[in-house]
């Protein structure tokens, strides 16, 4: 036979945000010259009676005293605080009506204002128990009950023992006296609630420290808004991503760990076991190793534009969900190769340099207009197509290279090759992605098809260029300058020293990758990435997705959601439905999006599941990964 729940939950900064009495002197005090002093002085003396530092009854009569409250501030006090109930309780308002008749609310409070707030969120007044005012003729509160347990120490325990409870008792509240019904044995476990405030005396003596109602529900195995509480979602960030990412996560209530450098294969395996999102920038390598040591693991977040240091075959195969931004950064990366076209055409890393050693060069020799120059893009995607408008702008000519069509901005002019690009223009730059494929596609072939005395920008990968044919290019001034912010190998971190063959090359500007790296595209890209994982996580959209099928969707009330990712064979979604059907589930929508190798269903019914339910749908054979949303 199950045993009965009985939920003891506290009402003060528990049940709502805030302690009813601190909202009622703001009530009693509106206008009042004294207000700042004496709420002051009235929240330090609930925090002492809540910590256990001063006696509850004290602390009561102290409060009071100094309110001088009357019936009408009551009444407009259990209006204000019908707004103020816990974010996690309103999420599992639902939940709660359910179970009306396992919920007590027990409190230090007062019945006057508890009764009408808890009634209005559907539980059950008659099982408030709590102090009473006492008033004159005129509605003025004169005093309290004193004969109510709840109005001294250790009260609480006193009351349950009264009610003499059946089955297991479980203590949800934020202070010392919640805490003295498991210590005084009538109740098998306090939880701390820590959604609004934290109590360290109280901390080291509770069970079970809760940062929201969720994570109770979930320890309890109880229907609850969420499926898996927030807070024990794991986000590791590497490579110092921006703190407005970890501000967002943290927000979010996940629990978030954040390094400033990147990790080797074996360290991240190590680390990653029970992550469940990963946001990296470009230097961390998530490879089919790394991903099959990831246990729990549901999204990677690429703070940057490229993907190519990420396995998305080895991701979607196992049902990782991989965002980037495709955006963020583009303006910032778009300034740097204007700057450095402007920068190698006027010869000014040399002339600042000779400025260092002490050497006044003032010369027009080799030093040019980049009004009317001509400008060749290879590789027309976001940041190409930008840099095209911007360099346009200015007076440039403006050619572009791309395998895929792409519609020309402005003036700029299609080659329909490289090589035709190659011998046309003075200023070569290039926008390429990481894919295998581009690796090496510019050495000396490509160099010795550029114009003598042009100039060389590679702001993309440092895979897709042969430094050693580009240095030698250089020396022998085939090439005017170049500038590389991207380099076949790369430091993990700044502590580890930089080596390349172009360094000390004449009219040459080197950069340690910071294309991207500006205040505002970092905190965009910072804000950008972390918006969509939160979004997939909240309600399964996987807009924006590099691997995924894109589906754009919104939360749904009063239904629960169920995610299926499966590899892309036929007739999966009738076996879900078949299933679904057997036990009796109706379907209120379901949509299906596949791509090459996976199929994506989100199916929102009306119902509650059960565990059978879960299990079938986990066990159709091409399922890759099921998750319970809501």
């Amino acid at each position: 036979m199950i045993k009965p729940i009985n939920l003891i939950i506290d009402f003060d900064s528990t049940f709502t945000r805030v302690e009813a009495l601190d909202v009622l002197a703001e009530i009693v005090l509106e206008g009042d010259p004294r207000q700042s002093f004496v709420l002051d002085k009235i929240q330090d003396i609930t925090n002492k009676g809540m910590d256990g530092s001063l006696d509850f009854r004290a602390s009561l009569e102290q409060r009071l005293d100094l309110l001088q409250a009357d019936r009408r501030d009551i009444e407009e006090l259990a209006e204000r605080l019908k707004g103020q109930i816990s974010r996690s309780f309103l999420r599992n308002q639902e939940y709660f009506k359910s179970l009306r008749e396992s919920i007590f609310i027990v409190s230090n409070g007062f019945t006057d204002f508890i009764k009408p707030v808890v009634a209005h969120y559907g539980l059950n007044p008659d099982r408030v128990i709590a102090n009473e005012f006492i008033y004159d003729e005129a509605g003025r509160i004169i005093d309290f009950n004193k004969d109510n347990p709840l109005s001294r120490n250790g009260g609480k325990s006193e009351v349950i023992k009264q009610l003499d409870l059946k089955g297991d008792v479980y203590v949800i509240g934020d202070g010392a006296n919640d805490l003295e019904i498991r210590k005084a044995g009538y109740a098998n476990k306090f939880y701390l609630f820590t959604e609004n405030v934290e109590r360290e005396k109280v901390m080291a003596e509770a069970d079970h420290i809760a940062p929201n109602l969720d994570e109770i529900l979930y320890e309890l195995k109880m229907s609850r808004s969420l499926s898996y509480p927030k807070n024990r979602i794991k986000v590791l960030l590497l490579e110092g991503v921006h703190p407005q990412a970890v501000e967002l996560f943290e927000k979010e209530g996940y629990q978030v760990e954040y390094m400033t450098s990147s990790l080797s294969e074996d360290e991240l395996c190590e680390k990653i076991t029970d992550v469940n999102v990963i946001g990296i920038r470009s230097k961390t390598h998530i490879t089919e190793k790394v991903i099959k040591s990831a246990k729990r693991l549901i999204n990677v977040a690429a703070f940057c534009i490229g993907t190519n240091q990420i396995d998305l075959d080895a991701c979607t195969r196992h049902g990782v969900a991989v965002f980037n931004a495709p955006y963020s950064n583009t303006r910032s990366v778009v300034e740097l190769a204007i700057a450095e076209i402007i920068m190698l055409v006027r010869n000014l890393p040399d002339k600042a340099r000779a400025m260092h050693n002490g050497k006044w060069e003032k010369s027009a020799a080799g030093a040019q207009e980049v009004r009317s120059k001509k400008l060749g893009i290879v590789g027309y995607g976001n940041i190409g197509a930008q840099l095209s408008v911007v360099a346009e702008a200015m007076g440039m000519d403006v050619y572009y290279y791309d395998l895929e069509e792409k519609l020309a901005l402005g003036n700029a002019t299609k080659c329909d090759s490289m090589e035709e690009l190659l011998g046309l223009v003075d200023v070569v730059t290039l926008h390429v992605d990481g894919r295998p494929e581009n690796n090496n596609i510019f050495g000396a072939k490509q160099f010795d098809m550029m114009k003598d005395g042009a100039i060389f920008i590679n702001l993309a990968r440092g895979k897709v260029v042969d430094v050693k044919a580009l240095r030698e290019n250089i020396l022998s001034g085939k090439l005017k300058g170049c500038a590389v912010d991207v380099f076949p190998r790369e430091p993990k971190s700044n502590d580890e020293p930089f080596e390349s063959e172009l360094m000390g090359l004449p009219n040459t500007i080197l950069t340690p990758h910071i294309g991207g790296s500006t205040a505002e595209a970092q905190e965009n890209i910072g804000s950008f990435v972390p918006n969509k994982v939160i979004q997939y996580i909240n309600t399964g959209s996987t807009a924006g997705s590099v691997n995924f099928p894109n589906l754009q969707l919104q939360p749904v009330h009063h239904a629960h959601r169920l995610l299926h990712i499966h590899h892309n064979v036929p007739k999966v979604l009738a076996h879900i439905d078949q299933i679904l059907a057997k036990h009796n589930i109706n379907i209120l929508s379901q949509y299906l999006k596949t791509n090459e190798q996976i199929g994506y269903v989100i199916t929102d019914v009306d119902r509650a599941y059960d565990d059978d339910l879960l299990e079938e749908l986990k066990q159709i054979e091409p399922t890759i990964w099921f998750r319970v949303l809501y």
